[in-house]
């Protein structure tokens, strides 16, 4: 007999602009992840010799199919978490969503690891306790915290692990992302950061945080158009990303509140209104073809469910 769980898991935009480290919501896309267990082998232990994974979908090919599979790496890290050795498993994995552009591909694996390997056991850990030992894997809250419960979340430091707060986001309000043919690793990303900050900039990310937060609640369009903007990563990510300044022209021109990195990016997130989120997207595609760049650009929607177990 065996045991097979499945579960579809949604990008992820992280920062929003001045949310950096702290902010993200989920998206439409998906990852989804299979874990099949013999259970006649459940107390023989995992042979690595036996591990079998499969993976399809967008770039399947550069996916480890061996025992470092960061997807494998959640299954590892949950059972030793619950003192158990892990059975020999089979993972199958299907992919929609690009790696390496700033949607949360990596937080997508922990988190359909992590679930998966807790339906293996038995259900040992809350919800709670998953979406700890997530963050602890990620190293951070603002990708695998909406990837598992959906919607836009902030995350911060408490007495005791996390406070994780829900930032209700508007029907009117529309996310289009711009997907570029070229990748932006996480590391690169944070190198070209500073260490310290002015109180100025500080001043002004605080500012345009609170204001971002009422913006995506009520719909206003001018706290929006004004709260997406940075001091503390975007203005040293953007030369990183060819064409960056003339997209964020684009999409003020084409009617969007405003653009931004999405998460270490290469991706380009702007935020519009459903009556203008296809033209935002052309243009947004249309500015960086002039760069020699192709992209996949397109309207999507807030996932508020987050990961779904089946």
């Amino acid at each position: 007999m065996t045991t097979t769980a499945t579960i579809r898991v949604p990008a992820t935009t992280a920062n929003l602009g001045a949310g950096f480290d702290c902010i993200g919501a989920a998206l439409s896309l998906y990852n989804e992840f299979t874990l099949t267990a013999n259970d006649a082998n459940r107390h023989a232990g995992c042979d690595p010799e036996d591990l079998v994974i499969t993976v399809h979908g967008l770039e399947a090919d550069r996916v480890n199919t061996d025992a470092s599979n960061l997807a494998y790496q959640a299954v590892l890290k949950l059972y030793a978490r619950i003192d158990r050795t892990p059975p020999a498993i089979q993972l199958e994995i299907e992919l929609g969503i690009p790696l390496a552009r700033g949607l949360g591909s990596s937080a997508t694996a922990i988190v359909g690891g992590l679930l998966g390997a807790n339906v293996l056991a038995g259900s040992p850990l809350s919800p709670a306790e998953v979406m700890q030992l997530a963050i602890e894997m990620e190293g951070h809250p603002d990708n695998v915290v909406p990837a598992l419960i959906g919607g836009c979340r902030i995350a911060a430091t408490a007495a005791h692990g996390w406070a994780i707060a829900d930032i209700p986001w508007h029907s009117s309000i529309v996310p289009v992302v711009a997907i570029p043919n070229f990748e932006l690793s996480t590391e690169a990303a944070r190198s070209v950061l500073p260490i310290e900050y002015s109180r100025a900039d500080a001043i002004f990310n605080t500012a345009h945080l609170g204001l971002m937060v009422r913006g995506l609640e009520t719909g206003n369009a001018d706290w929006l158009t004004a709260a997406l903007v940075d001091r503390i990563h975007q203005p040293y990510r953007q030369k990183l990303i060819p064409g960056y300044t003339d997209v964020a022209q684009a999409v003020a021109a084409a009617g969007g509140y405003g653009m931004v990195i999405s998460g270490a990016g290469p991706t380009l997130l702007a935020l519009t209104t459903t009556e203008r989120a296809s033209t935002v997207a052309d243009a947004m595609s249309e500015t960086w073809a002039k760069h020699d760049i192709q992209v996949q650009a397109q309207p999507l929607v807030v996932d508020l469910q987050g990961a779904v177990v089946s």
